[in-house]
């Protein structure tokens, strides 16, 4: 089935089991029997599978899906990590989204107390400035 056909199908589904209580205890309780009564035929479904539906319309619940963990461990290297933080280099020059989009860069956040500046040695009392 086609993707489209499959989310069109499921929201027929979803609503037949909004308005037919019957129905939807029925599909809870026997999913693959009651979805292929519903769509006139046999579904493929890959050996070793099985459809599992979970009435999550009771308002008092909060439902929480753990999906499958997954396959592959992806590590990104350093180069990929630069790439997803949105800089790019081209010769001599660094290009950010800020320099792309022409936005004014924001001034960094400077720390609360005076003297506490990671970039001062020693404390406030010892006559040291920036």
């Amino acid at each position: 089935m086609e993707t489209s056909k499959e989310n069109e199908m499921f929201k027929k589904l979803i609503h037949k089991a909004w308005e037919d209580e019957a129905f939807k205890n029925e599909l809870v309780a026997n999913p693959l029997a009651t979805i292929e009564k519903f769509v006139g035929g046999k579904l493929d479904i890959p050996a070793g599978k099985r459809i599992v539906v979970r009435d999550q319309s009771v308002e008092g619940n909060l439902y929480i899906n753990i999906p499958a963990v997954p396959e592959a461990d992806v590590e990104l290297s350093e180069e990929e990590l630069e790439r997803v933080a949105g800089g790019c280099q081209i010769g001599d020059s660094t290009m950010t989204i800020d320099t792309i989009f022409d936005q004014p860069k924001l001034p960094p956040i400077l720390p609360p107390f005076p003297g506490t500046e990671p970039w001062v040695t020693g404390g406030p009392s010892d006559g040291l400035t920036m």
